[in-house]
């Protein structure tokens, strides 16, 4: 794909005017405060990972509405002392797989949450064990578009609150320091990431790559690429459904969540990617609520962005913010 978007000085300088919910915090407030009413943890339990320099744990927590969530959480064997943790979020259509298919957090020397994504998991990797009992059953096609009409409905409510009950749940864990908390993900992943620094004030770092979820509404106008692409298809079909979508969408905006976010942030973004597309990236970017944030650009990458060369930047930027 060839450059589509604005040109990077413009990227740069890209800082629209999403307009907001009048009721957006307290929308999420109360959303969060609702999911408090449960315990955080509901069951942890040892799981043979056949490996020898990390353990493993399958864990289960309670995320929205108190619906058990799964998770694998993974630190280097041996370790007992307190740990900076790492909590991931998944891309679209993956499940939580097995543990030892996420190594990069745990290896470096971090305790490590891998949060499964409810009901997704069956279009990429080896699957997810955790059903949403409020849409399409586990597998179900277009989480995009689930409860699209109300955003008391909407899918991205429920999985965006699993995800900052994640972090409340890796601080009730052993050997985690609380304080010393951040969330990564790429893709769905990091616009969730990008949700969770938004809601909760105290994380110690927020690392993504190419954030969906990020100034919806152009999103949807300039790409027909999956996941965004469904929201087309689903408006193409249902023509009178555009004013509920876009005031639903709007409460899940990243652009949002990025004013409201105050931890140092590591950001990654492809300028030739059609699924997530960089002037959505650099809408968040832009408008994000700490100083202490890099980004860093590739432009001659798709979605992919810098793969392996963007891990360890995100390693050495880590290992500076977390210890």
């Amino acid at each position: 794909m060839a450059l589509f978007d604005l040109p990077l000085d413009q990227l740069e300088r890209y800082a629209p005017a999403v307009i907001e919910p009048p009721d957006f915090d307290a929308f999420w407030q109360s959303t969060l405060d609702q999911a408090s009413v449960k315990p955080v943890l509901v069951d942890v339990r040892p799981h043979r990972n056949e490996l020898s320099l990390v353990d493993s744990w399958d864990v289960t927590f309670a995320g929205f509405d108190g619906d058990p969530v799964r998770a694998w959480y993974t630190r280097p064997a041996g370790v007992d002392d307190p740990l900076p943790a790492v909590v991931e979020y998944l891309g679209y259509g993956r499940g939580r797989g097995l543990p030892h298919e996420r190594l990069t957090w745990s290896a470096a020397g971090y305790a490590h949450l891998l949060m499964d994504s409810r009901g997704q998991g069956g279009q990429y990797g080896t699957g997810g064990d955790t059903p949403d009992p409020h849409g399409n059953a586990l597998g179900g096609p277009g989480p995009v578009t689930r409860g699209l009409l109300s955003p008391y409905d909407y899918y991205y409510r429920r999985l965006i609150t699993d995800a900052v009950r994640a972090v409340e749940a890796v601080r009730a864990l052993p050997g985690v320091d609380p304080e010393r908390v951040a969330v990564t993900g790429n893709s769905q992943g990091g616009g969730i990431a990008l949700a969770v620094a938004g809601l909760v004030p105290d994380l110690a770092g927020l690392v993504i790559t190419a954030p969906f979820l990020c100034h919806i509404q152009r999103a949807i106008d300039i790409t027909d690429a999956a996941p965004y692409g469904e929201i087309v298809t689903f408006l193409a079909v249902h023509r009178e459904a555009e004013e509920a979508a876009r005031r639903t969408l709007s409460y899940v905006d990243g652009v949002c969540f990025a004013r409201r976010a105050t931890a140092p942030a590591h950001v990654g973004v492809g300028l030739r990617d059609t699924v997530c597309p960089p002037s959505t990236v650099y809408a968040a970017y832009n408008q994000y609520g700490a100083d202490d944030r890099a980004l860093y650009a590739y432009p001659f990458n798709h979605h992919e962005g810098g793969e392996a060369v963007h891990v360890r930047r995100q390693l050495r930027w880590l290992r500076y913010h977390l210890e």
